[in-house]
């Protein structure tokens, strides 16, 4: 059995909500289908043109609607999870060295992939599952990008992970151009939304009008139709918030879940809330 999980990041710095980071995981035997399910849509609406949330406009509203109709279809039917890691500003870390600062990206990173999808607690059979990890590429020198690489590798050796007889094979942990791969364009969607609205990106207006612009208002709606369906999934549901659970394993179970990333310890700067 192999798991396919793709990886891209967003807003590094926002105005309520930082370090956003995001993930798909789609079952091997099911990557064919997903895909072509995607591509067929895509092939009916004429988008031919890599898709992303900057791209959103009223133009284009009404297909992206229809390409996310397909995308959350195939998230309830069971054959895509979605996962979405960020910060939140009014939550300070305590105790950071320059070693923490330097490579935060690379840290909360793997903290994601690490933790996210609940990985450990996917495999009662105990047969041996293999993930290959596709990340958008990695802003940084090879180096660190190599040394990300090989953490990501090490987790196999980790307690849990041995238990659960999750395996990582290094040509399986890669770099991609997210224009060749479909699934992470509706990643780049689903988690642009997100920081979009936790950030009251939809609240913005043009220097010196008293209106909203024509893409902030295609982009609010489409957040809304994306947040329709989360809700169908988790009633009650807060973007804001982790989602919660009721036993460990809702965390690879659950097909969406949001994580709000907190620091062992942390200062609250109430000036930072909404």
């Amino acid at each position: 059995m192999e798991y396919c999980i793709w990886c891209d990041e967003s807003v590094k710095k926002g105005k309520y909500y930082s370090n956003f980071y995001g993930g798909v995981l789609v079952q091997a035997k099911d990557l064919k289908y997903v895909n072509s399910c995607l591509q067929k849509v895509c092939k009916e609406l004429f988008l031919k043109d890599e898709l992303k949330w900057v791209k959103v406009s009223t133009a284009y509203l009404e297909k992206y609607k229809t390409l996310m109709d397909e995308f959350f279809r195939l998230l309830k039917s069971g054959k895509v999870k979605v996962r979405i890691m960020f910060t939140q500003n009014a939550e300070k870390p305590l105790g950071l060295t320059n070693e923490h600062l330097e490579n935060e990206y690379f840290l909360l990173y793997y903290q994601f992939f690490k933790h996210a999808f609940g990985l450990p607690y996917s495999n009662p059979g105990l047969k041996p599952v293999f993930v290959r990890a596709y990340f958008d590429y990695l802003p940084d020198t090879l180096e660190k990008r190599q040394q990300f690489k090989e953490y990501i590798k090490g987790l196999q050796s980790q307690r849990k992970f041995q238990l659960a007889r999750i395996k990582f094979r290094k040509e399986d942990i890669t770099e991609v151009d997210s224009k060749k791969h479909l699934i992470l364009q509706c990643l780049d969607i689903v988690l642009g939304s997100m920081a979009f609205r936790l950030n009251d990106l939809h609240k913005e207006k043009p220097q010196g009008q008293k209106r909203r612009g024509k893409k902030t208002i295609a982009k609010e709606k489409l957040y809304k139709h994306i947040n329709k369906y989360i809700r169908e999934i988790k009633s009650g549901f807060n973007i804001g918030i982790s989602t919660g659970t009721n036993v460990e394993s809702d965390k690879w179970e659950q097909p969406y879940r949001h994580w709000k990333f907190t620091a062992a310890n942390v200062e609250i700067d109430e000036n930072l809330y909404k």
